[in-house]
């Protein structure tokens, strides 16, 4: 009876490890971001996205596991010749994404294998139609050129190149020699003629305060003598106004009673004291002949004087 009941259980047993297989054959969970592709008796059946999903046991296989995230290929370090025939290793870094999990299952064995190989020949093709000293400026260009290429080629493969980077140019050693030496001549060249162009600038902006320094001279001279001008055209107008205003008085003068014997007694007055100042300046005294010609002189003053006050003023 202890042996019946030994093989009961373990009957029980092979049953419960074969539901478990087959429950694990049954169900199937696809994680995020994946993709799985399921043959149904070895021929392609459907593509199963994140999930859970039954399937058929005994029937239905998943052949492949694809995922469908953003993925980085390492370019291996490859020699390539520029187009001045020099050796220069270059190596990079390939990303790319699964789009269509079907053919990148079915259209080639290997994909990552083949984009690697694609891009290294590529990179090699592109690098040898520039010469060694473009080939530092140019990478952005050749990234374009590989990526571009690689994803014409891809396409059928179900699988979609998002970019190329170039991670390292090496070029040789006496290469890289020539190269810093001819970096540290260019260096040198700039410093002379950013020396050369500081001086120049300096001479060019002395000469110019220069020519401004003579301009504001010049101008404030010329400005000095119109100001000195129009002060002399100032005083020679206040003098001749002053002037005018004193005739005009002494004419008012004249047309009261007794001035005009005040203006003949102001007249001899001026007339004495002119002779008066010849006689102590001068050792030789002109004197008129008569003493009628002084009165004569008076008498022509006032007359003048008279004549001016008769005058009317002119109409404006």
């Amino acid at each position: 009876m202890d042996g019946g009941m030994s093989g009961g259980f373990l009957v029980t047993l092979l049953l419960a490890l074969f539901v478990l297989y087959v429950i694990s054959k049954l169900a199937v969970v696809v994680p995020q971001q994946s993709a799985y592709v399921v043959e149904r008796l070895g021929k392609y059946s459907a593509t199963l996205d994140a999930g859970f999903h039954i399937l058929l046991p005994f029937v239905d296989n998943i052949r492949y596991k694809h995922s469908l995230k953003e993925t980085a290929i390492d370019i291996p370090e490859q020699v390539c010749i520029t187009r001045d025939n020099v050796q220069v290793s270059v190596d990079g870094i390939l990303y790319l994404k699964v789009l269509h999990p079907q053919r990148a299952s079915y259209g080639i064995s290997d994909y990552g294998f083949a984009l690697i190989q694609l891009a290294q020949t590529t990179l090699r093709s592109e690098i040898g139609k520039i010469e060694l000293d473009r080939t530092f400026e140019e990478r952005t260009n050749i990234n374009i050129q590989v990526v571009n290429e690689l994803d014409k080629a891809s396409d059928p493969w179900g699988v979609k190149v998002l970019r190329y980077e170039i991670k390292n140019i090496t070029p040789p050693k006496d290469v890289l020699n020539a190269m810093e030496k001819q970096m540290r001549a260019e260096r040198e060249k700039r410093a002379v003629i950013l020396t050369s162009e500081g001086e120049r600038d300096a001479a060019i902006n002395q000469a110019e305060g220069e020519k401004q320094q003579v301009i504001k001279a010049s101008e404030a001279k010329k400005q000095q003598q119109i100001n000195e001008a129009e002060g002399a055209a100032s005083a020679i107008l206040a003098i001749a106004q002053a002037t005018a205003e004193g005739l005009r008085k002494v004419a008012e003068t004249i047309q009261v009673p007794g001035g005009q014997e005040a203006v003949q007694l102001r007249v001899a007055e001026q007339y004495i004291s002119k002779f008066g100042e010849l006689a102590r300046t001068n050792n030789t005294l002109i004197l008129p002949a008569t003493v009628s010609d002084v009165g004569s002189m008076i008498a022509l003053a006032m007359s003048a004087i008279k004549q001016g006050s008769t005058t009317p003023p002119s109409k404006a």
